[in-house]
């Protein structure tokens, strides 16, 4: 009989060293995906299982807070926002799910929107404070293309950082809309935002339900949550020290000035942050599980506690 080239005891350790190499293997491929944000979004949304979370608190509705003035309704059906704007990479990785039950919500509709690393925001180019360079200058040269598919905004006073602007320019970067999956979870590619006069940085949601996807875009339905998106002052203090944020020349309002994050954390939009802390520049992963109330309508308020009246929240929302 032909003996055994090992003998057990070493078959064992052979087997745990390989063991130990997969699971070394495994963590540096999770640390590659926490950073890697240049990498393709998958169907379910890019490194879900690395920002997303399914012990957030239930039984939890995610803060309502003001629209602001330069919502553009749901034109742009796409993940990847970026266009060709410079920033460090972002990948937004959001769940949505029903407060009251903590399921998740199916075929919701996610609109996303921010300014750039100066501080502008597209399609108001002409209006927005940045503090990077020369603000463009000039009237708009033609009007927006496309038609809306969702409800139109609202407007007047009330309707959200002083009521909704007409766009003045045809641009449309850092700003789409995607549906969640069947676990509530929706991803976005998108820049770290800047910061203008007034305000932290901030992203803005709003999540639509019981409308219809079809070739045209998202249609019918209603918005049952509109919100901010909030960064920890630390990570924005090491963005500003990377180019082009490092130009802005605006003086910055920090979490706890801002008169619109409410103070609450997570509940109130605080993102969940994974960066290499001296490398924020290799890029960020954010994530937050968001409760709604689906069967509510909420488009804008402006009646949060704290938040500014119309008249001087027109350009700082």
């Amino acid at each position: 009989m032909t003996e055994p080239t090992e003998q057990p005891e070493t078959q064992v350790a052979s087997h745990r060293r390989e063991l130990t190499r997969r699971r070394a293997i495994l963590a540096g491929g999770a640390a590659v995906a926490a950073v890697g944000i240049a990498g393709t979004l998958t169907e379910g949304g890019a490194f879900a299982d690395e920002t997303a979370s399914d012990t957030e608190a239930c039984y939890q509705l995610t803060t309502e807070t003001t629209e602001g003035p330069y919502y553009i309704d749901a034109d742009k059906l796409r993940r990847d926002i970026t266009e060709d704007q410079e920033g460090i990479p972002l990948l937004l990785s959001l769940k949505v799910i029903d407060a009251d039950t903590c399921k998740p919500l199916k075929d919701a509709a996610v609109d996303i929107w921010h300014c750039n690393a100066v501080g502008i925001y597209s399609g108001y180019e002409d209006m927005s404070s940045g503090g990077g360079g020369t603000p463009p200058t000039g009237a708009p040269t033609d009007m927006p293309t496309g038609t809306p598919t969702g409800e139109p905004p609202t407007g007047g006073p009330g309707g959200g950082g002083g009521g909704h602007q007409e766009p003045t320019d045809d641009e449309r970067y850092l700003r789409g809309t995607w549906k969640t999956d069947k676990h509530g979870r929706v991803a976005f590619k998108t820049v770290f935002p800047g910061w203008y006069q007034g305000r932290c940085v901030h992203i803005h949601v709003k999540v639509h339900v019981d409308g219809e996807w079809t070739d045209a875009g998202y249609e019918g339905g209603h918005t049952c949550h509109t919100g901010q998106l909030f960064f920890s002052e630390e990570s924005v203090l090491a963005s500003a020290e990377v180019e082009p944020y490092s130009t802005n020349t605006t003086t910055r309002t920090t979490l706890d000035e801002d008169t619109i994050y409410p103070d609450n954390g997570t509940e109130g939009g605080l993102l969940h942050l994974k960066y290499l802390k001296k490398h924020i520049d290799k890029g960020v992963v954010a994530s937050l599980t968001m409760g709604v109330a689906p069967d509510e309508t909420h488009d804008s308020t402006d009646t949060m506690p704290g938040a500014p009246s119309a008249s001087a929240s027109s350009t700082a929302s």
